[in-house]
């Protein structure tokens, strides 16, 4: 199924980017590795299976209240964001491209057979986990890239 190939390359993209990233960041990221192992396996798993490993809303929840702590030390977006910065913001853009993939994979094999509702806005969430953590990873460095609209004309 290729949702769980895209789980697993989002889960690599986000590996590569822990080896860059520090302390809180390092381990949130290792976190959220083992919880993309949790959503392989109940998206590769058909409902109904007793026993079978889900990903809860406690999973989703906790991605939640991060981003909104992450957020809170942020200043408001003006522009939109280029995906680059700092070496690990870059990486966590690459990864957060990487999930939104991997959410419409998954919303396409939904269609087919009923996958978990929280496994799915586990996707959903995470990309804007990965998006927020690269703006704070950004904040901490260089800043933002920004969008110059028309710059190269």
């Amino acid at each position: 199924m290729a949702a769980v190939g895209d789980v697993d390359e989002a889960n690599s993209a986000i590996g590569v980017a822990a080896t860059l990233a520090e302390d809180e960041t390092h381990a949130a990221l290792a976190r959220i590795q083992n919880d993309l192992f949790d959503l392989g396996a109940d998206i590769a798993t058909p409902d109904g299976i007793d026993g079978a490993l889900r990903v809860t809303p406690a999973q989703v929840a906790r991605l939640e209240h991060e981003i909104d702590a992450m957020n809170s030390a942020l200043a408001p977006l003006t522009s939109f964001i280029l995906p680059g910065g700092a070496p690990v913001a870059a990486h966590l853009h690459l990864a957060r491209a990487i999930v939104r993939r991997a959410e419409r994979s998954a919303v396409t094999a939904n269609a087919a057979a009923p996958l978990n509702p929280d496994a799915l806005r586990y996707l959903n969430r995470l990309s804007d986990w990965l998006f927020v953590a690269a703006r704070a990873m950004n904040q901490s460095a260089s800043g933002d890239v920004l969008w110059v609209p028309g710059a190269c004309r």
